[in-house]
């Protein structure tokens, strides 16, 4: 599998993706995404500003992220303690396409961003999720991201993690 940036004749399967992600979230009962974001716009938005990347196997899209090297305005707010405060990778808005669930896809989805990261000479990455995302909670765990403390996003808290890459 491999990590690319999405090309505009992605977005209409990453807006698949990213609706069967709403719908799976508040069929578990979340409040993440039920609120009009993310939407096809921001997808749109996420293509425009060079953000959206795609895990793709035999030319199939697998999972959608959006990757932005440079400042998460909302992270400079955390009530806690980043372990780093230099250069970092933030990651928003990650999905699996519902047949590829259970199948370790977005443990592989983020060490494709790690490799990536690491290429470009950025060894942080920041990610926040809310708190009631026990499968991206459950990832970040798995994958050594640490907690380091809350955000509010859109009026709602979230936890925030890092990882420094070696």
């Amino acid at each position: 599998m491999i990590l690319k940036t999405a090309s505009l004749a992605d977005i209409p399967v990453i807006w698949d993706i990213l609706q069967a992600a709403i719908a799976q979230r508040k069929e578990d009962g979340s409040t993440q995404w039920q609120d009009g974001y993310p939407n096809l716009e921001t997808v749109t938005n996420d293509f425009v500003k060079g953000y959206a990347h795609v895990l793709v196997e035999n030319e199939m899209v697998v999972a959608y992220a959006a990757i932005i090297f440079g400042e998460e305005p909302t992270y400079n707010d955390l009530q806690g303690e980043w372990l780093s405060y230099s250069d970092y990778v933030v990651v928003h808005r990650v999905a699996t396409a519902p047949e590829y669930k259970g199948k370790g896809i977005a443990t592989l989805l983020f060490e494709k961003i790690e490799a990536l990261s690491i290429s470009k000479n950025v060894f942080s990455i920041k990610v926040d999720t809310n708190f009631d995302n026990f499968p991206m909670l459950k990832i970040l765990e798995k994958l050594g991201y640490i907690y380091c403390g809350e955000i509010v996003v859109r009026g709602a808290p979230r936890k925030a993690f890092e990882k420094l890459l070696k």
